[in-house]
């Protein structure tokens, strides 16, 4: 009889990991997600920004699993495991497994602060995409027809959390909206003011990256006009104000929060088998550390065993993709009686894209950094790549070529739940 596999979460490492063992007889797989859709992360900000459509970026379990006869698809929400009985319990049922892996990535970190939690922007899914493109719109609509200059310029003040990949390449894509698409678009606010923050605790953006990175990105997004305050943190939003750590204060109605993540916390797992950052400490072969029959893999997990990762992998595509491909690996090794192989992460190497043409690129072998329109090239190329089938690369390839030559994108609708309509 096949093992019966139940994958919770369908992102980088569960999609992999269900690929890798499809239409493999000793496996029947159950890939469990909240949403019915893969997509893909890096990319979430283009859809924010209305350079890509959401379909770009997407697609449907099912369609993915068409066709390959051991893989299965549930919509639902884990609520409980129940590990004594190789259960767990969803919103709409219950599944029985051999195997349970937990996917399940990591969510946006508030630091315990309600205020941000409610009124920021967060960016980690595809809804907080598309929640943050209306919310934009709307609010440029609204500076459009106000009379009163400092409600205008609350309306189009950024501040961005986060001096990451994600804060940079936020802040960097505005920046440049900012002097041509929103100038075309909207005549009526020409000179009307609206800055761009950048605020991050480090002393620099993109502080895991080169040196070299982190002077170049600098450089282009003051350049663009981007204000970065450094070695500072954002301790409160409240009443359209952001209260930075220092006591400054800015007026503003838009806090983009990009500033964090953490994993996830399961009713029915024992205190004992997570770590810093809710993570679940697993072994070197990505088995929760307690357990007899329970994986983690991505970022949900935190694996110490990597001797050159002692205080565990960051919290990367890559790290998560690998690990789906290394435990579908290691599952096959152990049905067929073999030992299974300690996980070992290749770093690949680390890219940001801060605008038009310009991105910067470090490789670790060799050891090299790229910026400017050659780094802007690899950045495309990887991403585009990466998406999961040939359909959204196309579509994808389509919309950058577009926005290339035209510096522009036709996608600027604001597209509201029935609900949202109802209010307006």
């Amino acid at each position: 009889m096949p093992k019966n596999l139940v994958i919770i979460g369908g992102g980088f490492s569960g999609i992999n990991l269900a690929k890798e063992l499809a239409n493999n007889a000793d496996f029947s797989v159950t890939l469990v997600d909240k949403n019915n859709y893969n997509f893909f992360p890096p990319l979430i900000y283009q859809v924010a920004t209305a350079y890509l459509e959401p379909s770009s970026i997407s697609y449907p379990f099912r369609k993915l699993f068409a066709g390959k006869k051991n893989l299965y698809f549930r919509l639902g929400v884990l609520i409980k495991v129940v590990p004594e009985l190789s259960k767990v319990i969803l919103n709409n049922g219950e599944l029985q497994y051999d195997l349970l892996v937990f996917a399940t990535g990591a969510e946006t970190n508030y630091f315990g602060n309600e205020n941000i939690k409610k009124n920021a922007i967060p960016m980690k899914t595809l809804s907080n995409a598309i929640s943050m493109r209306n919310t934009l719109l709307m609010r440029m609509e609204q500076a459009s027809i106000s009379k009163d200059p400092e409600e205008v310029k609350k309306l189009l003040t950024l501040v961005i959390a986060g001096g990451g990949p994600t804060g940079v390449e936020i802040s960097g894509m505005f920046a440049e909206m900012k002097v041509g698409i929103l100038r075309k678009d909207y005549p009526e606010l020409k000179g009307k003011g609206g800055e761009i923050y950048l605020v991050d605790g480090g002393t620099c953006v993109l502080s895991p990256m080169s040196e070299k990175s982190q002077q170049d990105t600098s450089k282009v997004l003051r350049k663009l006009g981007v204000t970065m305050i450094m070695n500072t943190h954002v301790d409160d939003f409240v009443d359209d104000t952001v209260i930075l750590s220092g006591g400054a204060k800015i007026s503003t109605k838009n806090l983009i929060w990009a500033a964090g993540v953490t994993a996830k916390i399961f009713d029915g797992i024992p205190a004992e088998w997570y770590g810093r950052g809710k993570r679940m400490v697993v072994d070197e072969f990505n088995k929760v550390i307690g357990s007899t029959n329970i994986y983690a893999i991505g970022d949900t997990c935190l694996q110490t065993t990597d001797v050159e990762f002692p205080a565990g992998h960051p919290q990367v595509a890559q790290v998560a993709i690998q690990h789906g491909k290394q435990l579908s690996k290691n599952l096959m090794r152990e049905v067929d009686g073999r030992a299974m192989i300690p996980f070992k992460y290749h770093d690949k190497g680390s890219m940001a894209i801060i605008g038009y043409a310009k991105a910067v690129v470090d490789l670790p072998m060799p050891k090299l950094h790229l910026n400017g329109f050659i780094a802007w090239l690899a950045w495309l190329f990887i991403h585009l790549m990466s998406l999961i089938t040939y359909r959204n690369r196309a579509r994808t390839f389509w919309n950058w070529t577009v926005a290339y030559f035209s510096k522009d994108q036709s996608l600027r609708m604001i597209i509201r739940p029935v609900d949202d309509e109802k209010n307006v």
